[in-house]
C-alpha cells in the first residue's frame, strides 16, 4: 500500500498525460504560453501504462484519473484507457478536461473503458469565456458536454473557479444551469498554481463567499452521507436530488483525509499538489528497474508525505510546477 506517516493511504491516482493546453486561462497560465516539455521527455504510453500496473496491482490504487494539462491533446488517450480498463482489479477511470475535443473522442473513450468525466467551464458567457480563457472556443466546450452524456460519461461533472470581478455574478446561474441538464458542479478556489505566481489570497473567491452567492437564491442542506476523502463539501439544493459542491483547498483544506498519488506526464512521483519536491520513476524505469523496485520508490516517496499543503504557513512556498505541469 502506499502508506505515509500520518497513517493515510493514497488510492486515487492522477495521472498527468501532457502538459500542453489549447487554452489559456488567466488564472494558469500567461498569453503566451508556456515552454512545454520536450517529447523524449514524456512517459510513452507503454510506460504510463506500466506504471499505472504497477500502482493497481502492487500498491492498492483503486481510482485512476487522467488529467493534463489537456489530456485528449494526448494522442494515444484511447489506447491508454483502454489497457488501463483491462487491469486486475479494474480501476475506476475518469477524465479531467476542459472538453474542447470530446464531442469527437467521447464515444471512443467511454467505448475503451472510461467511466466518467469532469469538465471545466468557469461560465456561460462566451464573451466571459474568452476573457478567462483567451480563446473562443465556448462552443466547443458545450458540445463536449453533451457528447460526454449522450456517450454515458455519467456523472458528468462540471468544475468551476470564480474569479473576483470576472465571473463571480455567475454562481447562482451557473447552478441552475447544471441542474436542468442534470450535470454535477463543483466550485473550486483558485489555488496558488499558476505559472506567473501572481496568485493573491485576497483577491480570491472563498469558499464561504460562494456558498453566500449560492443561497441567495437556493436553500443548500449538507449533504447526509459521509464525506470521507472526497475534496468537495456538498450540499443538497432545495433538498435535492441536485447537489452542489465547493472545493476549498485554502481556507478549509482537506489534507487530514487525503487519499492521493500524483504521477506528472514525465514521470515523477508527487505525494501533494503543493510539494516542492518529486521521485523520479521515469530514469529508474528506462534503467531497467523491475516493478518491484520501482513500487519501492513510490512506497518511499509516498511514506515521507507532509502533514498538510502549508498554504497558512508564513513560510509556504508556491511549487516551480504550475497546475499545468502538475496534473489536476
Amino acid at each position: 500500500m502506499l502508506l505515509d506517516t500520518f497513517g493515510r493511504q493514497a488510492v486515487d491516482l492522477r495521472v498527468s498525460l501532457t502538459d500542453r493546453c489549447n487554452l489559456r486561462c488567466t488564472y494558469c497560465m500567461p498569453e503566451e504560453g508556456l515552454q512545454w516539455l520536450a517529447k523524449p521527455d514524456l512517459l510513452t504510453d507503454e510506460e504510463i501504462v506500466r506504471l499505472v500496473t504497477v500502482a493497481v496491482r502492487d500498491l492498492g490504487v483503486r481510482e485512476v484519473r487522467f488529467t493534463g494539462g489537456e489530456p485528449l491533446l494526448r494522442p494515444g488517450l484511447v489506447a491508454v484507457v483502454a489497457a488501463c480498463s483491462e487491469l486486475e482489479p479494474r480501476p475506476e477511470l475518469s477524465l479531467t478536461t476542459n472538453g474542447i475535443g470530446l464531442a469527437r473522442t467521447a464515444t471512443a473513450l467511454r467505448e475503451a473503458g472510461l467511466d466518467r468525466v469532469n469538465v471545466s467551464l468557469d461560465t456561460l458567457d462566451p464573451e466571459v469565456f474568452h476573457t478567462l480563457t483567451r480563446r473562443h472556443r465556448h462552443q466547443d466546450v458545450l458540445d463536449g458536454l453533451a457528447a460526454a452524456e449522450a456517450a454515458g460519461l455519467a456523472p458528468v461533472k462540471l468544475n468551476a473557479v470564480l474569479m473576483r470581478g470576472v465571473n463571480d455574478h455567475e454562481a447562482a446561474d451557473l447552478l441552475a444551469w447544471c441542474l436542468e441538464r442534470g450535470y454535477e458542479l463543483r466550485f473550486i478556489e483558485q489555488m496558488p498554481l499558476d505559472a506567473q505566481h501572481g496568485w493573491d489570497r485576497s483577491s480570491m473567491v472563498t469558499a464561504t463567499e460562494i456558498l453566500d452567492l449560492l443561497r441567495a437564491r437556493f436553500t443548500l442542506t449538507p449533504e447526509p452521507s459521509a464525506r470521507g476523502a472526497a475534496p468537495a463539501e456538498r450540499w443538497l439544493v432545495d433538498g435535492g436530488p441536485g447537489r452542489v459542491g465547493v472545493i476549498a483547498s485554502v481556507t478549509r483544506p482537506f489534507c487530514r483525509a487525503c487519499d492521493r498519488t500524483r504521477l506528472t506526464a514525465d514521470g515523477q512521483v508527487r505525494n501533494c499538489l503543493f510539494a516542492t519536491g518529486e521521485t523520479d520513476l521515469r530514469t529508474a524505469l528506462r534503467s531497467g528497474a523491475d516493478d518491484a523496485e520501482l513500487a519501492a520508490l513510490w512506497r518511499a516517496a509516498m511514506w515521507g508525505k507532509k502533514a498538510g499543503a502549508g498554504i497558512d504557513d508564513p513560510e509556504f512556498l508556491q511549487p516551480e510546477r504550475p497546475m499545468s505541469a502538475i496534473g489536476g
